[in-house]
C-alpha cells in the first residue's frame, strides 16, 4: 500500500520452484507523463544524471515480500515497490485483476511452506478477528514456515479495493503497521505524513519482525532513490554522497 502519490514496478512472473525463481520483466510501455523525454537508466529507471545502480545492495531476509500490484501502477518511475525487489532478490510481483486472479499467486498461497500475511490497516471491525501482530510472524518462523508480507501495491483507494475484492485474501491473517514514523517520501506530497510509501512500509515491518539488516539496507536504498530522483527533477547532480549513499557503498565494498 501507499499514498496516492506512489507508483509501481514492472511485473515479474513467479516460477514454480521457489529456490530457483527466474523472474523476467515484460516489455515496458513508453512512459508518456511529465519527464517522458528524460534519459533514463535502463536498469534503475532513474534519470542517468543521478543513476541509482552504484548504490544497489542486496540483503538476506528470513521474511519474504510479495507485491500484489494494481495494473495501473506498473509503469510509473516514481514507484518505490520496485526498490524492495532490488534489495530482496526473492521478492515476487503479481498483477491484481478483479476477475482474473493471478494463478501464480494462488499457487503460492496454497503452498504449505509459506505463512502469508496481508499488510493492511486494522481500521474496520468486520475483519478484526483476522488481525495479528508481529509476534505471529515470529511464531510462523519458529514453526518452520517462511513468513511472507503481502503488500497491496497501489494508491490507498486501489489497495482498499484489492483487499475487499480479492476472495483469496479473505482467510489470511491481517498484519497492520503500527508506527510513529512519518513518511520521508518527498517526490509528491502525501495526503498524510502518516501514510508511508510501499518501501517504507516494507522496511518498517521487516524491522519489527526481526530482519533488521534487510530493513536498514532498504531504508538507505529508499533514501538514495528519494534524494536522487528529487535532485534530478531540479536538473542537478548530487555531487557529494549522502550518509545513506556512503553506508551502501561501504556495504558493497565488503
Amino acid at each position: 500500500m501507499k499514498d496516492d502519490s506512489d507508483a509501481p514496478i514492472a511485473e515479474r512472473a513467479p516460477a514454480p520452484d521457489v529456490a530457483s525463481d527466474a523472474q523476467a520483466d515484460p516489455p515496458r510501455k513508453p512512459f508518456k507523463a511529465r519527464g517522458s523525454f528524460v534519459e533514463r537508466c535502463e536498469e534503475c529507471r532513474l534519470p542517468v544524471l543521478n543513476c541509482l545502480c552504484p548504490y544497489r545492495v542486496t540483503a538476506e531476509s528470513t521474511t519474504r515480500v510479495w507485491l500484489l500490484t494494481h495494473p495501473l501502477e506498473h509503469y510509473k518511475p516514481t514507484n518505490t515497490g520496485r526498490l524492495i525487489g532490488d534489495v530482496l532478490a526473492d521478492t515476487e510481483v503479481f498483477t491484481w485483476r478483479r476477475t482474473e486472479p493471478d494463478e501464480g499467486l494462488l499457487a503460492r498461497l496454497d503452498d504449505p511452506r509459506f505463512a502469508p500475511f496481508v499488510v493492511f490497516p486494522d481500521d474496520q471491525p468486520d475483519y478484526a478477528h483476522r488481525v495479528v501482530g508481529p509476534e505471529a510472524v515470529h511464531e510462523a518462523r519458529d514453526d518452520g514456515r517462511i513468513p511472507v508480507l503481502i503488500l497491496l501495491d497501489g494508491t490507498w483507494r486501489q489497495a482498499r479495493r484489492i483487499f475487499r475484492k480479492s476472495p483469496y485474501l479473505d482467510t489470511l491473517p491481517v498484519l497492520p503497521l503500527h508506527t510513529s514514523r512519518h513518511t520521508r517520501y518527498h517526490l509528491r506530497k502525501p495526503a498524510s505524513a502518516a501514510h508511508l510509501c510501499t518501501a517504507e512500509v516494507a522496511a518498517e515491518l521487516l524491522r519489527q519482525v526481526g530482519d533488521a539488516t534487510a530493513a536498514d539496507v532498504l531504508d538507505d536504498y529508499f533514501d538514495v532513490f528519494n534524494d536522487s530522483y528529487a535532485s534530478s527533477r531540479r536538473h542537478s547532480k548530487l555531487e557529494t554522497p549522502t550518509p545513506a549513499m556512503k553506508r551502501l557503498l561501504a556495504r558493497r565494498s565488503v
